[in-house]
């Protein structure tokens, strides 16, 4: 079974981090993946740095371009990662745009991935339709989960759209902004939380954008299977380095 929908049958709370892969320096990445695992973590999305990032607020932005300025590409990620399986065991998703893959190769970058133990990916800027027309084969054919993203715009007919051509989970975006911009959830966002949570979609959800501590990551998991924190997680290792990040981590639970 792929590990995204091992982790998922869990009865447990999802805890996911995200990071930009080759921050704050080119060869942490492994190291970071590790400590996570280590610390707890039940899922990883290692971005991929892209130099026109649209979803991405500065936070995540300003890693991404150190980490372009540290060398990191695709390639180097993937010789980054060609051993990983060896001591990491959680799921692993590729976070990136679509234009790099492109450029790559899709298929080529889909067999690779495969290779290398990863179980996912989450490309913002690739529709849903394009995706089911052109690419599902290919990546169901290299065993690939394929993360869509929605938001509280999406109206319903899409969102069952996304969920009839998924086979993993559901990222749900918290609000229609960039990453790293809110704190804390309203009223308007937990309606939202729980209006989607009551559509009793095929595929479970998972809450990004605005969690940045214990609070607001138990606020998102009352209505969803878990949470991902991005950029709180990238601001820690920018004032404290990559050494220590157990603090982190269980600052959150």
């Amino acid at each position: 079974m792929n590990r995204i929908k091992h982790k998922l049958q869990e009865d447990k709370k999802i805890l996911s981090i995200y990071f930009s892969a080759g921050y704050p320096n080119l060869n942490d990445t492994v190291q970071i993946i590790q400590d996570l695992e280590k610390n707890g973590v039940d899922m990883i999305e290692i971005g991929l740095p892209f130099s026109d990032p649209l979803a991405d607020g500065p936070t995540i932005q300003a890693s991404s371009t150190q980490a372009l300025h540290n060398g990191m590409t695709t390639q180097v990620l993937f010789d980054q990662l060609k051993d990983i399986r060896k001591t990491v065991n959680i799921p692993l998703v590729i976070m990136g745009y679509f234009n790099p893959m492109l450029q790559y190769g899709v298929e080529k970058f889909c067999a690779t991935c495969a290779e290398i133990g990863i179980d996912g990916l989450i490309i913002p800027d690739l529709p849903v339709d394009v995706y089911a027309d052109e690419y599902k084969t290919i990546f169901e054919k290299y065993g690939l989960k394929n993360i869509f993203l929605i938001t509280p715009q999406t109206s319903d007919k899409r969102i069952h759209f996304i969920d009839s051509v998924s086979d993993g989970f559901i990222y749900m975006v918290s609000s229609a902004s960039v990453t790293g911009s809110s704190a804390g959830f309203g009223n308007t966002q937990e309606a939202y939380f729980q209006r989607i949570a009551q559509m009793n979609l095929r595929n479970p959800q998972v809450i990004g954008f605005g969690i940045n501590n214990a609070e607001t990551f138990q606020q998102a998991t009352r209505f969803a299977k878990g949470a991902i924190i991005g950029s709180a997680f990238i601001t820690y290792l920018k004032e404290n380095g990559s050494a220590d990040i157990s603090n982190f981590i269980h600052s959150i639970r």
